[in-house]
């Protein structure tokens, strides 16, 4: 299936929330953020994100569960931040709006696991739009366990980048001039000189593990330092020929932490669907049919080549039974 209507209601309504997002960048002087529950930052933005969208997909795909990392629960007893998202949605809606009309449409994000069902990351990497950086705006739409259609809005990539990709049908991405072009990894050879394969990171040591990840690098031949950035945009690197891998380790401060699914999902298919690799740190494919917790899965590896792929599994899996030794010892 081609899946075209989720893919143009789907990708519109993560348009508006791009759209949305800079505006509140560009016009509040100081975009100032809360803490959550888990004191990860959250914005006035992340909110009008998931309200945007959740609407766009709850208006056409009434029976569709909506899993997004945001809830309105956070925010009912803040006025000054209710009026402020809801002046930034109505900016991009027809129909005026209240601000119970907002918080409800937020709420459409605290969905169930179901056969079929969205996952949405309002704001990928909150810390990087709070910092004038790089952010994502990611969907999913996954029917029996398997991500069929993914967006990544980004923004802050080259003046406004967008990349959807179709199960079976290709990845795609297209700019501020609403050019449309293929995306395809960087086919290297398996004898490729693998010292300047460049690989990427996140910016945060409280999401992975930036020592491991160095070592691990390292061991595989690759000298060149690795990019550090937030958000999704990494897998869209990978995706399109910019950099060859995407290392990502639990942190050594939570070594059980495990990924949420809207953290992943929508990269996974556009790496996939343009020729990369997705698994975690033992090689599983990733699980997006269990829970909104990837339980069964350690940490994240991407890559743009099969043997590199497994040759990088071998090489973590040496380094982690060598430090298991010398802990012995």
């Amino acid at each position: 299936m081609s899946y075209d209507k989720e893919k143009q209601v789907a990708t519109a309504a993560c348009l508006k929330a791009a759209k949305l997002c800079e505006k509140v960048r560009k016009t509040l002087s100081d975009v100032k953020s809360m803490l959550k529950d888990d004191k990860s930052p959250v914005t006035i933005a992340d909110y009008g994100s998931q309200a945007l969208i959740c609407h766009g997909l709850k208006e056409n795909f009434p029976d569709d569960p909506i899993i997004a990392e945001e809830n309105a629960g956070d925010i009912k007893e803040m006025s000054e931040q209710r009026r402020l998202i809801t002046h930034y949605v109505q900016q991009q809606c027809k129909d005026k709006i209240s601000d119970e009309d907002v918080l409800r449409w937020i709420d459409y994000g605290r969905g169930n696991i179901a056969h079929r069902y969205w996952t949405l990351d309002p704001i990928d990497g909150t810390k990087g739009y709070l910092r004038g950086d790089q952010y994502a705006i990611a969907l999913a739409l996954v029917i029996g366990g398997q991500i069929v259609l993914g967006i990544i809005a980004c923004p802050a990539l080259d003046e406004g980048m967008i990349f959807w990709a179709v199960r079976n049908h290709g990845a795609y991405r297209q700019d501020i001039e609403q050019q449309t072009y293929p995306v395809r990894i960087k086919t290297i050879q398996n004898d490729f000189d693998r010292s300047q394969l460049q690989y990427v990171e996140s910016i945060e040591n409280t999401l992975c593990d930036h020592e491991k990840q160095d070592k691990v690098a390292q061991l595989l031949g690759i000298s060149t330092p690795s990019i550090r950035l937030d958000s999704m945009t990494k897998y869209c690197l990978v995706a399109s020929g910019k950099v060859g891998l995407y290392l990502r380790f639990p942190s050594p401060n939570k070594v059980d932490y495990r990924e949420n699914i809207w953290d992943h999902a929508a990269g996974v298919i556009v790496v996939e669907e343009s020729g990369g690799y997705v698994t975690d740190m033992d090689g599983k494919e990733l699980n997006f049919h269990d829970n909104i917790k990837m339980l069964n899965n350690r940490g994240v590896i991407v890559s743009n080549n099969i043997t590199i792929h497994q040759q990088l599994l071998h090489v973590i899996k040496q380094y982690e039974q060598s430090k298991r030794e010398s802990s012995v010892d």
